[in-house]
């Protein structure tokens, strides 16, 4: 005689082997969802800044650290934004390459200005030396305490030249030898091969303002422009010391 399973109790069985099956599942899913929040958490130990020109990577890690360096935690940038203007060409192509500072009478580099700009470059090359400020994109940005020479001493980021810095703004004077189609040909500069370019100034020791003057300009002490300003710059070169 057959057992006849009435349609209800065939039913039950179908959604226990279900349930079973469900349970199994989540069990086995959480398990591995566990194990990812792990990986996050050391990744997340392990990164330490985003770079603003590529704000989905990170490039930085503690174990960069020298010795009492102290670092910050911080959230991506998203203040400000930067027009560069063109890039810049130098013979450096590691930081171990590149000089700390840069010298006036240095490697020649170029300053290949965007087209679009090449009009701005109007009564440039009037100038003899040029500040050029540049993104050192390459520079990791949380370190509040550095040690330059490695050995445990550390030194405020806001008393340093150092590149690593919140913002890495770097900024030289240097020397312009020629202007050709939208390139500067320039001495002085120490940043990477490939570094973006953010702007152009004449020297303020040589530049004297074109518009008229304002009565915040007045000052009872000596001269207000051109080189007189700078007369006793230390870091003046060797050419303009006679201003």
């Amino acid at each position: 005689m057959l057992c006849k399973i009435s349609p209800k109790a065939h039913f039950f069985r179908i959604e226990d082997s279900y349930a079973a099956r469900a349970q199994k599942f989540k069990a086995g899913f959480g398990s591995k969802l566990r194990s990812c929040y792990k990986i996050l958490g050391k990744l997340r130990m392990l990164a330490s800044q985003k770079t603003a020109k590529f704000p989905g990577v990170h490039v930085t890690n503690t174990l960069e650290l020298r010795a009492n360096e102290q670092s910050v935690d911080l959230q991506p940038a998203s203040d400000a934004a930067l027009r560069f203007i063109g890039v810049i060409r130098t013979p450096w192509k590691t930081r171990d390459d590149c000089p700390r500072q840069g010298h006036l009478d240095g490697p020649s580099c170029e300053l290949i200005v965007d087209p679009v700009w090449h009009e701005a470059l109007q009564g440039l090359d009037a100038f003899e030396t040029i500040e050029v400020l540049y993104w050192l994109d390459k520079s990791r940005r949380d370190l509040v305490l550095q040690s330059p020479k490695s050995d445990g001493h550390t030194i405020g980021t806001f008393a340093l030249r150092s590149p690593v810095r919140p913002n890495p703004i770097g900024t030289s004077v240097v020397r312009l030898d020629r202007i050709d189609a939208g390139t500067l040909h320039v001495r002085g500069l120490d940043c990477l091969d490939g570094t973006p370019l953010i702007d152009i100034k004449p020297d303020r020791c040589v530049f004297t303002p074109k518009a008229p003057p304002k009565a915040g300009d007045a000052r009872p002490d000596g001269p207000k422009m051109g080189g007189e300003k700078c007369k006793n710059r230390s870091y003046l070169p060797p050419y303009l010391g006679s201003l």
